[in-house]
């Protein structure tokens, strides 16, 4: 069942963004809190929403997809950047994450968005494999850009 997520999967998609980054070989990097995410996705203004993948079966969320709402000015709409897609390893293979996708899918369709983007690590053989049974294309001429921490302050001035 895939369904909005709530304030009570708070502490379970952090688990998973922490299980992801690990995964990734960054758990390091992860500074979140629950209540960073909770003032994100459910405070005055949240900018950024979920999904979560509830697997029926008495083991709860094994999965989730975070996303928000971005512009394009050569389509002149909207579109949706999908920020982590994550499903435990236990519970790969029944659909979680093609079921999160298809529900995003539908968000755009529903809203009118031009497109979904995301991105992925080049050595992610198996979500690369993923994406393009889905149907995903990849973006080859772009490639990601970040300013953060002392450059980021030195930019601001």
């Amino acid at each position: 069942m895939i369904r909005p997520c709530e304030p009570g999967d708070v502490p379970v998609i952090l688990r998973l963004v922490r299980d992801l980054a690990e995964y990734e070989k960054a758990l390091h990097e992860v500074r979140a809190t629950a209540d960073d995410l909770h003032r994100s996705l459910f405070g005055p203004s949240p900018a950024v929403f979920a999904h979560v993948a509830d697997d029926g079966d008495g083991a709860g969320v094994v999965g989730f997809a975070l996303w928000y709402v971005t512009y394009s000015t050569w389509t002149g709409r909207h579109g949706l950047y999908l920020e982590d897609l994550y499903v435990r390893p236990e519970a790969r293979g029944r659909g979680h994450g093609r079921a999160l996708m298809a529900e995003l899918a539908g968000v755009c369709v529903e809203r009118g968005y031009a497109r979904m983007e995301w991105s992925v690590l080049d050595w992610n053989a198996p979500a690369i494999a993923f994406y393009r049974s889905i149907g995903a294309r990849p973006m080859d001429e772009w490639t990601v850009q970040r300013v953060d921490g002392d450059e980021l302050r030195r930019l601001a001035g």
